[in-house]
């Protein structure tokens, strides 16, 4: 029998639907020096928090989450609470002495991000290991992307481009629900998904943004207000409206330590574009590029070979990063599947002794690249070092 690890899920919804699946299923496909145990999910609302309980496989319920890290049953901490609450959870858990998988942005704030990361290094000290909920570093495509720029078949990094675009609140009539309020999720388009982009471009460059210029913008600036609003579900409308106080895009440009340029977009006002996360990288030597809406593609230019332009991979090979643990070639994996990769790498990092990544600093950089953009973007797109 393999050691068992207990885990508590704080939070239900949306990433806590994925974050379950992925505990169900990784011992199915990846051979793990450990299992674990899905001992207890909790919720405010015990009724709502059993339903969501009894669906997705969790043994037991608390409707406080002091009383899930309390537990001698947890041993990990899973949290897919919205980012005011990221903070409190994950230092009271890694004081606690249980490992703390946190969903991302790490937080709402750079001052809570390091107080967070102070907390992991300290609980590090210990055996007690931490990291911050980046899924899109596990696609296989943009592994990849990392293998390749690794190995220097792109030769100097020149130039970076990464868009996140979404368009589920282009209705001005779309609910006002907690992605759109900045008490609860610290930003809009930028903190939601240009968070995914940042650490995305400098996990596959190998690279960090040292400086950027930014605008920001929200086009509609009130919507309807509505009972059981949660994540990207609108819930039922009320009469009122409430005032939104997050950006419903960001546009920035930056520089590389490596010297690389970099352009960023996240919006969730592109209308079509469903989930595109999109990453170009140029060299000297050749270029790649990524769209999560092809997510097992990843289309790559040897400079070596000009004559024949970008030529696409088909990333569902053995040899590509995670495939051998799934289907057949060419039987293409899915969003869900990002996840069971990064409980896989955490496990057998905890079970390791080792550092996993992206650590809680990684995602504190990340949110320092966020208050860079807000800081540049409230003063005019005013060059802002970090």
């Amino acid at each position: 029998m393999k050691p068992l690890i207990g885990v508590g899920m704080v939070g239900y919804a949306f990433m806590g639907r994925v974050h379950s699946q992925a505990w169900r299923n990784v011992t199915a496909f990846f051979d793990l020096p450990v299992t674990p145990s899905m001992a207890v999910l909790s919720g405010r609302s015990e009724d709502h928090a059993a339903a969501a309980a009894a669906a997705l496989g969790w043994a037991a319920v608390e409707t406080d989450w002091r009383e899930l890290v309390a537990r001698d049953d947890v041993q990990l901490v899973d949290i897919c609470t919205p980012g005011d609450s990221h903070a409190e959870i994950a230092i009271a858990a890694l004081e606690a002495g249980k490992h703390v998988l946190c969903e991302k942005p790490l937080a709402n704030t750079v001052a809570e991000a390091e107080a967070m990361t102070a907390a992991a290094k300290k609980a590090a000290a210990r055996g007690v290991r931490s990291m911050v909920a980046f899924n899109y570093r596990r696609v296989p495509a943009i592994a990849l992307a990392r293998r390749y720029v690794a190995e220097g078949r792109l030769g100097e990094i020149r130039h970076v481009r990464a868009q996140y675009l979404q368009d589920w609140i282009v209705d001005p009539e779309f609910p006002l629900v907690w992605r759109l309020q900045k008490d609860r999720a610290g930003s809009g388009a930028l903190g939601d998904i240009g968070a995914h982009i940042v650490d995305t471009a400098q996990f596959v460059t190998g690279q960090l943004l040292t400086g950027v210029s930014a605008l920001t913008e929200t086009f509609v600036k009130e919507r309807p207000l509505a009972e059981g609003a949660s994540g990207l579900a609108g819930g039922s409308r009320t009469d009122g409206r409430g005032q939104v106080t997050v950006d419903d895009a960001a546009l920035f440009i930056g520089r590389f330590d490596g010297g690389a340029l970099g352009s960023f977009e996240a919006t969730r006002f592109a209308t079509g574009r469903k989930n595109a996360l999109r990453l170009e990288i140029n060299g000297s030597l050749g270029s790649l590029a990524f769209d999560f809406e092809a997510m097992n593609e990843l289309w790559f230019h040897d400079e070596a070979q000009a004559d024949a332009g970008f030529r696409r991979i088909l990333v569902t090979e053995p040899g590509h990063p995670y495939m051998d643990a799934w289907w057949p070639p060419g039987h293409g994996l899915g969003y869900e599947h990002t996840f069971t990769h990064e409980v896989k790498d955490f496990l057998e990092a905890i079970a390791a002794g080792t550092d996993p990544s992206p650590s809680f600093e990684d995602g504190l950089r990340v949110q320092r690249v966020l208050a860079a953009v807000e800081e540049s973007a409230a003063n005019a797109s005013r060059w802002t070092p970090l």
